[in-house]
């Protein structure tokens, strides 16, 4: 049985846990990227991918030669804030909760962003399915800890339109 481990602050990267998403075909499923500086200490979450593949694979001489595995090297993805990381990915069926510092619901989805920092619940689980075998994290509940420069190159209205002059014909109480 996959025990739960409470990860160390992260960013945030990918969040969909307001609504599952999928890729044509999949099931939607709820998940989160996690960027954790490669100097961060992943013991725990290794030993528990390790726990996981002892369960499935007891004999160590038996396990699939091709395991993915959950961590990524976040050099070798060309996304924002990946680079020096190590990126891990946990999903879920079911909606994952999702609080602030205070374990005080989140709802609105403004206020939990790729580039935020948060912490989550999650437990690894190995998978023989279809061909594919690995190990995976499950997505339980997720805390967020404090917010971060977002990523992406979005801007915001305001700075996109700047000032324009006031004719005194313009109505100001629309």
């Amino acid at each position: 049985m996959a025990k739960k481990q409470i990860t160390g602050e992260f960013r945030v990267s990918f969040p969909a846990v307001f609504k599952p998403q999928a890729f044509e075909g999949q099931e939607p499923k709820y998940e989160i990227t996690m960027l954790f500086p490669k100097d961060t200490d992943l013991s725990a979450l290794e030993a528990a991918a390790e726990e996981a593949l002892a369960e499935k694979w007891p004999d160590e001489k038996k396990r699939p030669n091709k395991l993915t595995m959950p961590f990524v090297d976040g050099n070798d993805k060309d996304y924002d804030g990946y680079a020096d990381h190590i990126a891990i990915k946990a999903k879920s069926k079911m909606k994952p909760g999702l609080v602030d510092r205070a374990k005080k619901p989140i709802t609105d989805e403004s206020e939990f962003y790729g580039g935020c920092y948060a912490r989550a619940s999650v437990a690894a689980y190995a998978y023989d399915i279809a061909g594919n075998k690995g190990v995976a994290f499950a997505l339980n509940n997720v805390q967020k800890l404090r917010d971060g420069e977002p990523f992406g190159s979005r801007s915001n209205a305001d700075s996109d339109f700047g000032d324009l002059p006031l004719d005194d014909d313009d109505d100001m109480d629309l």
